[in-house]
């Protein structure tokens, strides 16, 4: 599904190149769950957007079902992102103009559903997330942690091949945390690949398979 070759970011200053990631190689077979952890700095949520699409590496190949990511025009990725990928970002980014609801509903407009699929879609994730009556409020009006579950609620709506999430959990209490790591778990199961950025060891095992990075390298 995933195959990155020599991938590498970095930053260019008066002469000076600044790492973020340094020769990363690795794929990531369909139906994985794969953890990727190391300490803050270590390039982690920048290897994330790259393979969600949302940066570029600066050196590298990047084949996402064998299509060649790196040389796609800006256009095509986004239409890939959209099609094929949901997020869950460790800031949220949830659009404060729009309610609940309507954040709930962007993915689907992307993929063009139809308004009565989007309506039973948006209903059903309402009710599997406990957020019902949530769906009126904007963001602003809602806690760092039911902000979280909403954004893990849109990365999922549009049933994805790929779920990225930056830190799933980070600000949720334990009980909602662990709620989240078994409804990821549940995904992968039903067939979705999953990677997640984590400090924690515990959500990490919820995975098959661990990558640490440290200093942009990748420790075998």
């Amino acid at each position: 599904m995933i195959k990155l070759s020599n991938i590498e970011k970095f930053y260019t200053n008066k002469f000076v190149k600044t790492y973020v990631l340094r020769q990363i190689n690795f794929e990531i077979n369909e139906g994985e769950f794969v953890s990727i952890m190391g300490p803050s700095g270590a390039g982690k949520s920048t290897l994330l957007y790259i393979m969600g699409m949302l940066d570029n590496p600066s050196n590298g190949e990047y084949y996402f079902y064998d299509e060649p990511v790196h040389k796609m025009s800006d256009r095509k990725l986004s239409e890939l992102h959209k099609s094929h990928i949901g997020f869950v970002f460790q800031q949220y980014h949830l659009i404060d103009e729009l309610t609940v609801y309507e954040n709930l509903e962007t993915p689907l407009l992307y993929q063009k559903m139809n308004s009565k699929e989007r309506k039973a879609k948006v209903a059903d994730v309402l009710d599997r997330f406990n957020i019902v009556g949530k769906k009126d409020l904007f963001p602003n009006q809602l806690s760092g942690g039911q902000q979280q579950l909403i954004a893990v609620a849109r990365a999922v709506i549009a049933e994805p091949k790929l779920i990225l999430a930056d830190e799933p959990t980070g600000n949720l209490h334990s009980d909602q945390g662990e709620e989240i790591m078994k409804l990821l778990k549940k995904l992968n199961q039903q067939g979705t690949t999953i990677i997640q950025v984590t400090h924690s060891k515990e959500n990490a095992n919820y995975g098959n398979r661990i990558i640490n990075l440290n200093d942009g390298w990748i420790e075998e």
